[in-house]
Order: C-alpha cells, then sequence, then structure tokens
C-alpha cells in the first residue's frame, strides 16, 4: 500500500475539511495520510475522529515556513500532538500572529495599488482557518484583478512582486531543535524551495542533517520521477529518510490528487516507517 504525508485542508491553505481529506485518502487505498497544515494543528481532532472511523492512520503534523541560508525553507514536522503541546507549538501561536500581521499588510498594499480587496473578504475565503497567501490570491481571482491563483501570485504576491510583504520566522534550526524536543521529526519538504540547484542538494542536505533535520521529501507531487529518484539517493546516502506526499490544496492545487499527485506518484509504507524509526522520544 501506500502513504500520503503532505496535505492540507480548510484549516491553512487547502479547500477540504479534515474529514475530506481522511475519506479522500481511504478511497484513493492509503494505509495512512498526514494532515500538514501551516502552522496549525486545528485540525487534527476531526481528521483522527475521521481516520479512526475509516480505518486509516492519520499522522498529525504542520508545514512551517523557516528561515534558510538568506532564504526561506518549508520544514514539514511530524508526530505533533495537540494533546500533548511542547515547545514547538508554543512558538506556533507567535509564528500564527505573525503571519496575520503580515497578510493584513497585504490586503494595505493590494488597496493603495488600487484594488478593491477588504480583510473580510480573505476572512471569508479561510473559512475561518490560518490566513495564507493562497486566499487572498482566490480573491483576487474573484474579483476579476487575476486570471488564476498562480497568475495573482506572479502579478502581485510572490516574493518581489509589489504587494508582497515580508514575515517573522523560525529559524529552520531552532525549529528542528524544538521539533524534536518534543519528539516530532522535521523534514524538508519540497526541496525546490531551498533555492539551489540540483548539483548543490549535497551540501545542503548535509548541512541540514548536521543541524537535525531527519528526512527529505523525495517523492513530491509536483516532481519528475528522475527528480524523486535523484533526491531519493541523496537521502539514503546521508542517512535521512525519504519520505514523500501530494501537497494536496483542494481547489487551490486542482492538478494535484491525494496519494497520486499529478497520476503518477505513490510513496511508498517505508517513507512512513522511516519516520517512525527517526522520533527522538519527547
Amino acid at each position: 500500500m501506500a502513504v500520503d504525508l503532505h496535505t492540507h485542508s480548510i484549516e491553512s491553505d487547502g479547500t477540504d475539511a479534515p474529514a475530506e481529506i481522511v475519506a479522500a485518502a481511504a478511497r484513493a487505498g492509503l494505509s495512512a495520510v498526514a494532515l500538514t497544515d501551516h502552522d496549525t494543528l486545528s485540525g487534527i481532532p476531526a481528521a483522527r475522529a475521521a481516520a479512526a472511523g475509516a480505518g486509516l492512520e492519520l499522522v498529525s503534523g504542520a508545514e512551517l515556513s523557516v528561515d534558510w541560508d538568506g532564504g526561506t525553507m518549508h520544514m514539514l514536522c511530524y508526530f505533533l500532538d495537540p494533546e500533548r503541546p511542547g515547545p514547538l507549538q508554543e512558538r506556533l501561536a507567535e509564528v500564527r500572529d505573525a503571519r496575520a500581521g503580515r497578510n493584513r499588510g497585504i490586503v494595505a498594499r493590494l488597496r493603495e495599488l488600487g484594488m478593491e480587496v477588504t480583510w473580510d473578504e480573505v476572512a471569508a475565503e479561510a473559512h475561518s482557518g490560518v490566513v495564507g497567501r493562497p486566499h487572498i490570491a482566490a480573491v483576487l481571482v474573484a474579483k476579476g484583478h487575476a486570471e488564476s491563483i498562480p497568475d495573482a501570485f506572479e502579478r502581485w504576491l510572490a516574493a518581489g512582486r509589489p504587494a508582497y510583504v515580508d514575515r517573522y520566522r523560525l529559524g529552520w534550526q531552532e525549529a528542528a531543535e524544538l521539533a524534536r524536543a518534543e519528539g516530532a521529526v522535521p523534514v524538508v519538504a519540497h526541496p525546490h524551495t531551498l533555492g539551489v540547484n540540483a548539483g548543490e542538494y549535497g551540501r545542503a542536505f548535509a548541512a541540514l542533517s548536521a543541524g537535525g533535520v531527519r528526512g527529505i521529501e523525495a517523492w513530491y507531487g509536483e516532481y519528475a520521477p528522475p527528480v524523486r529518484e535523484h533526491l531519493a539517493a541523496i537521502a539514503a546516502e546521508l542517512g535521512m529518510v525519504a519520505t514523500g506526499g501530494s501537497d494536496y490544496h483542494g481547489r487551490y492545487k486542482p492538478h494535484l490528487a491525494i496519494g497520486t499527485g499529478r497520476g503518477d506518484l505513490s510513496v511508498p509504507d517505508a517513507a512512513l516507517d522511516g519516520l517512525r524509526a527517526a522520533r527522538a522520544p519527547a
């Protein structure tokens, strides 16, 4: 059987409820699915209850944007438990506050640029979940200021674009240490966001491994099979876990499906076995 260790629900920047994520994973024949919303574990209780009813394993986690080598990277932290809050979860409240302030700043900048976008519209798009730039992008599309969510990022919201506003992030090593201190396993998400080329991956991953990061998301939904194999080989060479997932976001990324990504993804059960083995005692 297969697993999907990277999905997002309506609690952050996805469009499906946590229970719907689990139901889709069950329909796809998966043995386990991870809910990894941005900076929050608020969807875990509902997903856990749905998984118990569906007979598959729910892996609790969160995705963080952290500072890395003058830029940013995304880090998936697995086995965080909202019923057992630890040092990383305590810091996530601070991160969420910073995210909210940044997003309000983006809306203000869009209005300065002449677009009639309000915070209430963005909050409504987020359905009370953690607001992210995809929600702002969806409002821009609905109001005719962009043709699609990727177009909204390209025109207005991506780094260096007119409405981009930076925000506070944890440093990558601090985040990894905090995750491991509460029994979680930190993993590099979609490694292209490291901003290094394929020839530099080995150096970058070696540095991350030395700093406490335990895995690499090799089997990623949007990567071609040769890229997945290359990343998995580097993980094996460094003694890191090769993990993977679809990065499902519902209608915000309609080309990606739970379990299969673009249609050619299959993340082996061994990826979850490796994460369990890498787990440090809380």
